[in-house]
């Protein structure tokens, strides 16, 4: 990390980034709603030094002051978009709560193995100043500003709005977007002032996804189908990008490139992964690059089993781009250096609704000769499919957990709510592409001392490959 005294947090580019040193600590939201554990969710510091006697072990743990949050994913108050404020520090993650709408605001920096909780965002302000609820990606702005996309409205329905946080106080100062015109609905987000662009996404109707899944909502349009696009600098929703009924796009990202504009978004039910970019004529385009086939099936839900692809990241020298098929089980690694044709040079399957001796029978597999063995580690068969993925800075290290939402992983994976969540590491061949599993790592969510929870999104103290951008 950069130790001039003109420097603010992160790094001064990507390729800076990926020299920083190894990751020691990792924070993960830890979750008992919808586990039958009345009990607050928690914020989880693992240790990752191989060096240190308490490797792969939770070694703090902070609890909510309520129960029933759905504590999901976690930004910074400062990153590498105000690496040239020396007055700015990454001093405090940012954790949103699904279910509850709180935003609790966690010092990290007085003690980064033991953070303490800061501030709570309570949903009324959230409410009250920006119509809002269901808050999802937090992320930090180059003015010190913390902007946070959400779901819903304060009644459940869906709204593709933005909440403004003061980087100082974290009192919200109202919403991001001006203008009439608001997405119906909401999710992830990511920004490129280089462009003069913001993109969001579409998950779906807050009350209606809380309460499982269920196909016949995908018809009735309670679920997303668009890239909306918006309008940096006058924050007006100016295009949106219809991928097509029953897409879902979900996690969305950028190439890390500032100067780059174009980048991916992963589409969950249609199990397609889209190239965003800029035309020529200022305008932006997407196309499908890479396809996941659903597979005919016997014994689950539906006749057919989508992938289900409910993450994504690209490493930080924008080489290589990695999904999670949720349903399916498997973690993909494709080569992007040409990034109209990607190519999959890396798979290897964590569990997942397929495999061989469950109750499911695939009929037929358009990429598949048979079903994959279950994947065992440590004596141990995983539960639930991989979900969440977050690269090591240097690009060798993928940590990988299983839990989705807490509704749907009682839906999908009964065994998750009795067994709880594990955090895997994937071995990562950085030069001609692979993935392997290490056989060394595990992280067993379901010896807590609460009991079995559901571990969820991974971030580092230092930054990493999906919470930082840069200018």
């Amino acid at each position: 990390m950069a130790k001039c005294s003109a420097c603010g947090p992160g790094y001064a580019s990507p390729l800076d980034a990926m020299k920083g040193p190894r990751e020691q600590l990792l924070y993960l939201p830890c979750i008992y709603r919808n586990t039958g554990a009345a009990i607050p969710d928690f914020l989880a510091t693992v240790d990752v030094d191989p060096e240190s006697p308490q490797y792969c072990q939770v070694v703090h743990r902070l609890p909510m002051p309520y129960v029933g949050d759905e504590l999901h994913h976690s930004g910074w108050n400062a990153c590498s978009s105000c690496h040239g404020d020396r007055r700015k520090s990454r001093d405090f993650l940012v954790l949103p709560s699904l279910a509850s709408s709180r935003v609790y605001i966690v010092d990290v920096a007085t003690d980064p193995r033991a953070p303490r909780l800061h501030k709570v965002v309570e949903p009324q302000e959230l409410a009250l100043k920006a119509g809002a609820s269901f808050p999802h990606t937090s992320h930090c702005l180059g003015s010190g500003e913390i902007l946070i996309s959400c779901l819903g409205d304060p009644n459940g329905n869906g709204k593709g709005t933005f909440v403004l946080l003061d980087g100082e106080t974290f009192e919200v100062k109202g919403n991001w977007e001006k203008g009439e015109k608001i997405p119906s609905l909401g999710y992830d987000f990511w920004y490129q002032p280089r462009h003069n662009v913001l993109l969001s996404t579409e998950w779906g109707v807050p009350k209606i996804l809380s309460r499982g899944f269920d196909p016949q909502d995908v018809q009735k349009g309670f679920y997303g189908r668009r890239i909306n696009v918006w309008d940096w600098s006058e924050r007006r929703l100016i295009q949106e990008l219809d991928l097509g009924s029953g897409s879902i796009p979900l996690e969305i990202r950028f190439l890390h490139d500032p100067k780059a504009a174009q980048g991916f978004v992963g589409c969950a039910l249609s199990g397609e992964i889209w190239r965003f970019y800029k035309n020529l004529d200022g305008k932006w385009e997407a196309e499908k690059v890479i396809e996941v086939p659903s597979k005919k099936v016997q014994g689950w839900l539906l006749p057919e089993m989508p992938g289900l692809i409910t993450d994504i990241l690209i490493s930080l020298d924008d080489k290589f781009l990695y999904f999670s098929n949720w349903i399916h089980g498997d973690v993909r690694q494709y080569d992007i250096s040409d990034p109209k044709n990607p190519k999959l040079v890396g798979q290897v399957f964590l569990g997942g609704s397929i495999s061989r001796g469950g109750a499911v029978t695939v009929l037929e597999d358009r990429e598949l000769r048979q079903q994959p063995e279950p994947c065992v580690i440590q004596g141990k068969k995983i539960p639930g499919g991989p979900q969440m993925l977050q690269l090591s800075l240097d690009g060798r290290r993928l940590y990988v957990t299983t839990s989705l939402f807490s509704a749907w992983d009682r839906q999908f994976y009964p065994e998750l709510i009795r067994q709880g969540s594990v955090l895997l590491q994937l071995d990562v061949d950085t030069a001609q592409g692979g993935l392997s599993l290490n056989p060394k790592f595990l992280l067993d969510f379901g010896k807590e001392p609460g009991g079995p929870c559901l571990a969820h999104e991974v971030r580092y103290p230092g930054g990493d490959c999906t919470s930082d951008i840069w200018l």
